[in-house]
């Protein structure tokens, strides 16, 4: 019955943490460039009381054994990299990837992070930055006088100018992917960075080497089903409830017991 309490337990703490993933997810629905993640789960040790295969005579032998399960715990929390719903917003340096890749942005410290999100704005220097001013990488800079801005669905970003009949073109995005994307580490701010899991970015251009296309005056936006998490979250509440009810019945088990006279 203690092995009870313990293992019912471990079922509630980690349906603690499915039940934060959920959450996360649907606060972030209207987030964009946003990728779901999920709880996923392992069981735990076994104590094995009988051997599976042990042998009963000798020309027979036990089939099943008898091994009792500990509990269960989070082994990790697996992030969904599927296309986001398009918004059209009709904003010029709204630019969402259409398939796989990522933006590079410039770090304050030197760093190359990554993103998904594709709300560009220009500062006062006419540089392409995201909304925390960090700068796109390769650099983009908008010249004061352009009029009007094209993206092009290879990258190519061409300016119209007044006074000048022909486009001027002042830069090219280039787009990353990764083997992994799912082991990214992400650090918010829709910001992620490389790691061993991930394995090292393989830059290219747009519509290329297995690269997703540019489209302008379109957002990607989260690519969270509000139905599903809220199918998730009922799921982990009947789960957390269900492993609480182990609790009480092994609690109400050990008072019975504690209760017996000789």
């Amino acid at each position: 019955m203690l092995r009870a309490l313990w293992t019912s337990a471990s079922g509630m703490i980690a349906q603690q943490t499915n039940l934060d993933v959920t959450t996360n997810n649907l606060a972030n629905v209207n987030t964009a460039g946003f990728k779901r993640k999920r709880a996923d789960f392992a069981d735990l040790l076994y104590q094995i009381n009988r051997e599976p295969g042990a042998p009963v005579e000798p020309a027979s032998m036990v089939p099943n054994g008898v091994q009792v399960g500990l509990g269960t715990r989070v082994v990790g929390t697996s992030r969904f990299m599927g296309q986001g719903n398009l918004q059209v917003t009709e904003q010029p340096l709204d630019i969402a990837i259409e398939g796989d890749g990522f933006y590079q942005v410039l770090l304050p410290n030197g760093e190359i992070a990554f993103t998904r999100a594709g709300n560009w704005n220009v500062d006062s220097d006419g540089q392409v930055v995201n909304e925390d001013g960090l700068l796109l990488e390769p650099a983009l800079v908008i010249p004061e006088d352009a009029t009007e801005i094209m993206v092009s669905p290879e990258g190519l970003v061409t300016v119209s100018i007044a006074g000048q009949e022909e486009a001027e073109e002042v830069g090219q995005i280039e787009l990353v992917r990764f083997v992994n994307p799912g082991g990214l580490r992400a650090m918010g701010k829709n910001l992620f960075v490389e790691t061993p899991a991930s394995g090292a970015p393989i830059a290219g251009l747009p519509g290329e080497e297995g690269l997703g296309q540019l489209h302008q005056g379109v957002l990607e936006m989260s690519n969270v089903q509000v139905v599903d998490e809220m199918v998730s979250l009922i799921i982990a509440q009947r789960a957390y409830e269900a492993n609480s009810k182990g609790v009480q019945t092994a609690d109400e088990l050990l008072r019975i017991a504690n209760g017996l006279k000789r």
